[in-house]
Parts: structure tokens; C-alpha cells; sequence
């Protein structure tokens, strides 16, 4: 993975990513002042270090693009079972993603209410909601997300995709997730990853 090929990522060392993370030790001990994002992406993959490359690449990602990796994610685990609710938080948060918009933002929100935010759809849809804009529910009163809020609900999307199928599918689903969050990254779309 090349520096260069991951465009969509604007910070211009890892340690500027990971000023706001939360990241195990082994993670920690990897970063060092001067590594690309890239690299560093790199080395918490090798290391099997999945959980700290889905919050990094999270944080790492423009809100918009993260959303969208949080939507690829949880529609993997989607299946004939799945309650409707979960199809429908997805939807609201693709909405948004493909035009991002306050009332595509705010129905969002409802989407994910309606989940109980008990599935990685429902933080699909909070990833939406908490990117911009007023979050408060007292007309008048603006309220605007913390910066970091849309990132981490991504990476509760990204992280309960990755368990819902059961412990012998973890591993892969976090790798498979990684390549699409990766593929988002150099201006792809995730969809051709599988």
C-alpha cells in the first residue's frame, strides 16, 4: 500500500490521525511521529491489529467516505433474518451518502433509533447523523457534533459487522472490511472487495 494510493486520506502523517483515537499498546508502540498514514494502515494489518486499523482508518477517512465503508459493512451481515429496520437504517445512511443533505442526515436518525442502535446498521445510520449539522432536539438550540462522533460510530458499525456472523468469521471479516475501507481510501468504492 502506497502513500500515494490512499488519496482520499488528507492527514499528512498517522500521528495526526491518531491524536484523538483510541488505540490498544501494540498499536501506540507502532506510531511514530513521522509515519504515513499508509504505512502505518500497513503495519497494524500485519500485525492482525484489526480492531486499531478500523478505528485509524475511521479516523482516518472523510466523514462522508467512512459512512459509506460503515454501510458496506453492515450490509454484509444483512440476511433473510435480518429485521427490517436494519435494511432501512442502511438505506438512510446511503441516502446521505449519495446526497448529503440535513433532512437525508436527520432521517438518518430516526433510522437508527428504530434499531435501538443494537446492530452495526443502526451505527451505519448514527455515522450519517453525527457528521454535521445540528444534533440537538430542542428546536432553536444548535448543538454540532464533536468532530469524532461520526468516526466512532463507523467504527461500531465496521467492528459489530465483523462478529455478527459468529467468532469463526471474524478474522476474515475484519480483513475483508479493511480491503474495502482500503479501496475507499484510493477514491474506490469498496463494492468490488469481497
Amino acid at each position: 500500500m502506497s502513500e500515494k494510493n490512499l488519496v482520499k486520506i488528507k492527514h499528512p502523517t498517522a500521528a495526526a490521525v491518531c491524536s484523538g483515537l483510541e488505540l490498544e499498546g501494540e498499536a501506540l508502540q507502532l506510531l511514530k511521529d513521522d509515519t504515513a498514514p499508509a504505512d502505518f494502515l500497513s503495519q497494524l494489518i500485519e500485525k492482525e491489529l484489526y480492531p486499531d486499523a478500523v478505528r485509524f482508518l475511521a479516523g482516518a477517512l472523510p466523514k462522508r467516505e467512512a459512512t459509506w465503508w460503515a454501510c458496506l459493512s453492515a450490509r454484509k451481515g444483512l440476511n433473510e433474518n435480518s429485521p427490517l429496520t436494519d435494511t432501512q437504517a442502511i438505506q438512510m445512511a446511503e441516502a446521505w451518502v449519495y446526497k448529503p443533505t440535513d433532512e437525508n442526515r436527520t432521517k438518518a436518525l430516526a433510522a437508527a433509533e428504530a434499531t435501538r442502535l443494537k446492530t452495526s446498521a443502526g451505527w451505519a445510520a448514527m455515522a450519517a447523523f453525527w457528521s454535521g449539522g445540528n444534533i440537538s432536539p430542542i428546536e432553536g438550540t444548535v448543538v454540532p457534533p464533536a468532530d469524532e462522533l461520526s468516526g466512532k460510530a463507523v467504527v461500531g458499525a465496521v467492528m459489530l459487522a465483523a462478529v455478527q456472523n459468529g467468532p469463526e468469521h471474524v478474522k476474515s471479516n475484519y480483513q475483508c472490511f479493511l480491503k474495502q475501507g482500503i479501496d475507499i481510501a484510493a477514491g474506490g468504492d469498496g463494492r468490488a472487495v469481497q
